[in-house]
């Protein structure tokens, strides 16, 4: 029998447990995007302006309660109740958003469906974990990182036709028949896992349930900082960020604000990348169209370019035979985020073609698709049996604190600059700049990182020549 990592994620034994999780992934970014294309429809339609933005801090609020319980679950009997209850709410949250006739029930419907996202996201990893050996976990993560990307380019063109065809309600019903066929997928893979010995209750999983939504409650009051009063908006952001720090340590390893140890470097370096990459990310098509001008549909294109070649590096680092040690992927793409967004920023400073800012962004995603994946591989390889779910929601909840912050940070950036010098190219120079400074720390601790994997003998490639 040829080694298992030679038969790849798509051979028979894991053919299913492949299509099945894949496709709930894509379901869950096909979703998350297709609501920003069409908001401002829905907005107008159930008269919503005033809860725009608490349609999308709700969802990401809700993503990191759903995370922890599905991670304390996990944890405690196994994947499978806790991907069958995150999947069911996040039909639940479809269906109601699909039939809803208010902005509230809207609102309420979107929190539905974070529950279930979040959920759905960290007991896919603990399925990873008991179903696929670790010689293929870079590369079904990178199959993860693709389908999280995939919808980048095409579900923004498939909602607004389905819109602006049919009525945007069924962009969330027709997803529902969608999430069944993929779980129909997946229950073959569901039925076979050996029943988990049922663990003694953990009293401190209530604590880290109260303390996420401390964050969520936190996060979405960051999130909507930049639009209450000037002169509030600093102490309020200031309040909130300290709030954040306080409730999210308990949902991480400890020692992950210092950076102590490998696990605790590669969720602070999560944190770190998905801040720098989000919070430039948002200014970029706001920038090809107020300073050149570009349609939107042409703007996007930058976008594209980063989601092409997030695909491109998420493939690459876990191809057969690979010889990128864990650490040098963390290096080569702490690099390139912080190439990419230095070269978006000289198209600034410089006023050099919009074509140099795609070419950057292209940069930038291809070093967030060598990364992400080897840090899905990292926090399984270093879980301890039980811990699966905890250390697989922490990775999520620092990604999604991250940005969230990095997003809310920006905004008020750019509200100061705006304010002190008006609307234009410095808005763009300081935002892009900020993120610039994040990813200088990143690649400072993606070498410390690389340091302390060799020093503990997990610098070896993914998949080396055993693939």
């Amino acid at each position: 029998m040829p080694p298992v990592a030679r038969r790849g994620i798509t051979s028979a034994p894991f053919l299913l447990t492949t299509a099945g999780t894949t496709a709930l992934v894509f379901l869950c970014a096909f979703e998350s995007l297709a609501v920003t294309t069409i908001m401002p429809i829905i907005s107008a339609d159930l008269d919503g302006r005033a809860l725009y933005s608490l349609a999308f801090a709700a969802t990401l609020a809700a993503a990191v309660v759903g995370m922890v319980t599905a991670g304390s679950s996990a944890d405690r009997r196994g994947p499978t109740p806790a991907l069958i209850t995150a999947i069911l709410l996040f039909t639940l949250g479809l269906i109601a958003a699909g039939t809803a006739t208010s902005m509230p029930v809207f609102v309420g419907a979107r929190l539905l469906q974070g529950l279930g996202s979040g959920g759905i996201t960290v007991t896919l990893y603990v399925l990873v974990a008991r179903v696929f050996p670790a010689e293929l976990h870079p590369r079904i993560f990178g199959a993860f990182a693709a389908a999280w990307v995939v919808p980048s380019l095409v579900g923004p063109l498939a909602a607004g036709l389905v819109a602006e065809l049919t009525s945007w309600h069924w962009v969330f019903l027709g997803v529902v028949v969608l999430v069944a066929v993929a779980s129909a997928v997946i229950a073959p893979t569901l039925r076979a896992l050996e029943p988990q010995e049922l663990r003694p209750f953990d009293r401190s999983a209530i604590g880290r349930v109260v303390r996420a939504v401390v964050v969520a409650a936190a996060v979405v009051v960051l999130s909507t900082s930049a639009e209450i009063a000037p002169e509030a908006a600093g102490v309020v952001a200031a309040v909130a960020i300290a709030v954040v720090i306080l409730a999210v340590r308990a949902l991480l390893p400890v020692g992950t604000l210092r950076a102590r140890g490998v696990l605790p470097s590669t969720m602070l370096l999560r944190a770190l990348v998905a801040a720098a990459f989000f919070g430039t990310e948002v200014y970029l098509p706001l920038l090809l169209s107020e300073r050149y001008g570009l349609p939107p549909w042409l703007s996007g294109v930058a976008l594209t370019a980063g989601a092409v070649s997030w695909a491109l590096g998420s493939q690459l680092q876990g191809r057969p035979g690979t010889r990128l040690s864990h650490g040098g992927a963390m290096r080569l793409g702490t690099g390139l985020l912080l190439a990419g967004i230095l070269v978006v920023l000289l198209t600034v400073v410089l006023a050099l073609s919009p074509i140099v800012a795609g070419v950057g962004w292209f940069l930038a995603g291809g070093g967030m698709g060598a990364m992400f994946p080897r840090m899905g591989t990292l926090t399984l390889g270093l879980s301890a049996p039980g811990r699966e779910g905890f250390n697989s929601s922490a990775l999520q909840i620092a990604d999604s604190t991250g940005g969230s912050v990095s997003l809310a940070l920006t905004g008020l950036l750019a509200a100061a600059v705006t304010g002190l010098l008006g609307s234009g190219a410095a808005v763009f120079t300081s935002t892009f700049a900020y993120g610039a400074l994040i990813a200088v720390a990143a690649v400072a601790l993606a070498l410390r990182l690389s340091g302390l994997l060799r020093l503990e003998g997990r610098e070896e490639p993914a998949a080396r020549d055993r693939a």
